[in-house]
Parts: C-alpha cells; sequence; structure tokens
C-alpha cells in the first residue's frame, strides 16, 4: 500500500458544509496548509432513506480515507450495532488491518485500537467537553494527540469548532501500527457522531 498519505505526523481536519447533513465529509491538510486528502462517508439511496427512520447509532456506515489525487488509502466500516460497536479497518486493497473498539465511559468516550492479530496497539481517551484526546500506545505512553485548540501558523485558517489536529509524536514509528492508528484519529469525530 502506498502509505505516503501517513508519513506525516500532523494532520488538520476541516469539515465540509453539507446543507442535507446525510454524510460526514471531510478535508485534511498537513502542518503547511496543503490539502493532502479527503475523507468521506460513503451512503447509498436506500441508507440514506433509511436515517430517518432509524436511530443512525444503529446503521452501518463506512468512512474513506484518500490522498489529494483521489486514491485510496485506508476505509473504516461498522455493520448493524445496537450496543458498543466494532469498527474494521481496511487497507487500500480492502485487506483488514485493524479494528476500534468503543468502550462505553460517561463523558469519556474511550476507543481501543487493535492490528489485525487482535493485539492492542493503542487507546484514544478523550473529554468530550473540551473536544481534547489522547493517544496511548499499548504500554500506556503518550504518542499523540487530538484537539481543537492550537498555537501555530495555521491557527487563523482554521478557526471554527468543526475543525481539529492531529499530532503523532515524531518518535513514534512502529510502521505496522502507524497507519491503523492515524486512520483511527483523523476520523475520530465522525466515528464519534455516528456511535453516539
Amino acid at each position: 500500500m502506498n502509505s505516503s498519505f501517513f508519513d506525516l505526523k500532523t494532520y488538520f481536519i476541516d469539515e465540509k458544509v453539507n446543507i442535507f447533513k446525510f454524510k460526514n465529509c471531510y478535508k485534511v491538510f498537513n502542518d503547511k496548509g496543503n490539502e493532502v486528502g479527503s475523507v468521506n462517508q460513503t451512503l447509498t439511496s436506500g441508507q440514506k432513506a433509511i436515517r430517518f427512520i432509524l436511530n443512525k447509532t444503529m446503521l452501518p456506515f463506512q468512512l474513506e480515507i484518500k490522498d489529494a489525487s483521489g486514491n485510496l488509502q485506508a476505509s473504516i466500516s461498522r455493520g448493524w450495532t445496537f450496543f458498543m460497536s466494532t469498527i474494521r479497518i481496511d487497507d487500500a486493497k480492502g485487506n483488514t488491518i485493524g479494528s476500534i473498539k468503543q468502550k462505553f465511559k460517561l463523558l469519556k468516550p474511550t476507543f481501543k485500537i487493535y492490528n489485525k492479530s487482535e493485539e492492542l496497539v493503542a487507546v484514544i481517551t478523550g473529554d468530550m467537553k473540551a473536544w481534547n484526546f489522547q493517544i496511548n500506545d499499548a504500554s500506556d505512553k503518550e504518542i499523540g494527540t487530538i484537539t481543537k485548540k492550537w498555537n501555530g501558523a495555521l491557527k487563523e485558517v482554521f478557526t471554527t469548532a468543526d475543525k481539529y489536529k492531529v499530532d503523532l509524536n515524531a518518535g513514534f514509528t512502529d510502521e505496522s501500527n502507524k497507519i491503523v492508528i492515524l486512520a483511527s484519529a483523523i476520523t475520530i469525530d465522525m466515528v464519534w457522531r455516528e456511535s453516539r
């Protein structure tokens, strides 16, 4: 798989306005403000219609991560669910490379990330009130953050609440787990929205 999209350490995720709000659409930028990709929710006509009838937390969903050229990098999907869901992460060829399992904690969302061998590789825990998340590896060492507040040159470019920043520590070099962790972190807003 071409992993150049996942070679970055910092991602700015910017929600695109969708009048009918049937699906979530986001643009992805690097730390220089250059667009490097997108994340889009794919919905059939039938899925759009059924969203008016059923609670969306029960419904299946699929998110596609693409680079700036429109090449699929990874996808995240969930089937029908009735409680805490398991979400599958696939590479560009459709091979399952990991999963996300949501844990119920009042006002503190927790997402456990596993590799294809079902080994825990990271945990994302958050404070939804302030919209801050911490990414820890399996040994509970912090390897990254997700936040809606940051300093630096791009602070003035992205000013509204529907933008957020994903940072992975430069010292984290485990390539086999990096794609699974970053795919989870980049799509965390959409996964959280579709799961509640």
